[in-house]
């Protein structure tokens, strides 16, 4: 039974990867769709919405069963619980993913504004804080994600510098409001993947140590 168990748990793992690395695939094709202006890369984000979808029902329905089958404790209970919460995060990233790809679309069509070259960097730090963390699931190294934080921080804190620049665009030409308001949300959505991999990372420590940590 123990062995049955432990082989679950390791194709739920792999199954977790498996998400995560669509999550970030999804992520960094939407921030190379911004840095092209690509509706193709674009478009096909949107589509992969319905593969991150199908992802999160299977993945919760396994970690429910193992709980209602096995009755695990400690670590493993920790583990299937952190699952179930990392799930509900890549998912969320998948879908910014998919509405940072879809405002691109908008600026796409529009050649009368420069382009905000500081929310591609932003997504970049984005990205690489998403690839960390799931590297520390992976391999359960801690020190991927101990400076976390400090990365959320940089995130937010241009994440209102571009605010303060496309205010300041749109204050000089009325018309570009629509145009910049589309980058205003992207950033808004890039600042919350970034979030969301500070809750992944606090859910990777407590599956590990069984303490609770709160990064933001």
């Amino acid at each position: 039974m123990r062995e049955k168990f432990v082989e679950e748990l390791e194709k739920l793992k792999s199954d977790v990867v498996v998400m995560a690395n669509l999550s970030k695939e999804m992520l960094k094709e939407s921030i190379d769709a911004v840095k092209k202006s690509d509706i193709v890369i674009a478009e096909n984000v949107i589509r992969q919405r319905k593969d991150i979808r199908e992802f999160d029902y299977k993945i919760e329905d396994d970690a429910l069963r193992l709980i209602a089958l096995y009755q695990p404790v400690a670590k493993d209970l920790r583990f299937i619980i952190a699952t179930l919460k990392m799930n509900t995060y890549l998912t969320r990233i998948g879908i910014y993913s998919k509405d940072i790809s879809r405002d691109i679309k908008e600026i796409s069509m529009n050649k009368d504004f420069p382009r905000l070259k500081s929310v591609c960097i932003m997504g970049d730090i984005v990205l690489g804080m998403l690839d960390d963390a799931i590297k520390s699931f992976e391999k359960e190294d801690l020190t991927l994600i101990e400076n976390m934080w400090k990365r959320d921080d940089n995130v937010d804190d241009m994440f209102h510098s571009i605010l303060r620049e496309c205010i300041s665009y749109m204050v000089e030409n009325p018309k570009s409001i629509s145009y910049y308001t589309h980058y205003m949300l992207i950033s808004r959505y890039l600042e919350r993947c970034g979030d969301h991999v500070c809750k992944i990372s606090e859910k990777i420590h407590y599956l590990i140590t069984g303490e609770r940590i709160s990064i933001k």
